[in-house]
């Protein structure tokens, strides 16, 4: 989403609540390529608003794979759950990280659909991941 319709003061507050970091994968903004951006929580084509309790930061990965997704399916159980919800829920309720730091775990049948549906765990988020640890800049331990 494009964060031209959000005023910037409310940006501002948005960005010092997420911690500058992805609500999703937790990606700091210093490290990743690209601005974090804006996301509706309930997406504006599922009825979200733009108000601020709708909004949250997220990279532009996790941002593209969640799109209109509200809920997803958890692969344990196969209910069908809402998504991790950045704003009201804390991360490590819901997620952990693997052993070596490259890779998100569901604690939770939210946290579990979540990371399916939003391929927190792609490909290119591991290998990026596997050399934030190698350079001692990952994973975050303290961010709730």
């Amino acid at each position: 989403m494009s964060d031209a319709h959000v005023p910037e003061e409310l940006r501002r507050r948005i960005r010092a609540l997420a911690g500058d970091r992805c609500g999703y994968c937790l990606s700091p903004q210093h490290l990743v390529y690209g601005s974090l951006e804006i996301e509706h929580t309930i997406p504006r084509a599922k009825g979200g608003s733009t108000a601020e309790e709708n909004l949250y930061l997220a990279c532009r990965l996790c941002n593209n794979f969640k799109g209109v997704q509200t809920e997803a399916t958890d692969p344990s159980t196969g209910a069908v759950v809402p998504l991790f919800d950045p704003r009201r829920q804390s991360w490590f309720d819901h997620f952990s990280w693997s052993d070596d730091g490259t890779r998100i775990l569901g604690r939770t049948a939210c946290g579990r659909a979540t990371i399916v549906a939003l391929k927190l765990n792609n490909v290119l988020a591991t290998t990026v991941r596997r050399g934030w640890v190698l350079a001692g800049w990952h994973p975050p331990h303290n961010h709730e």
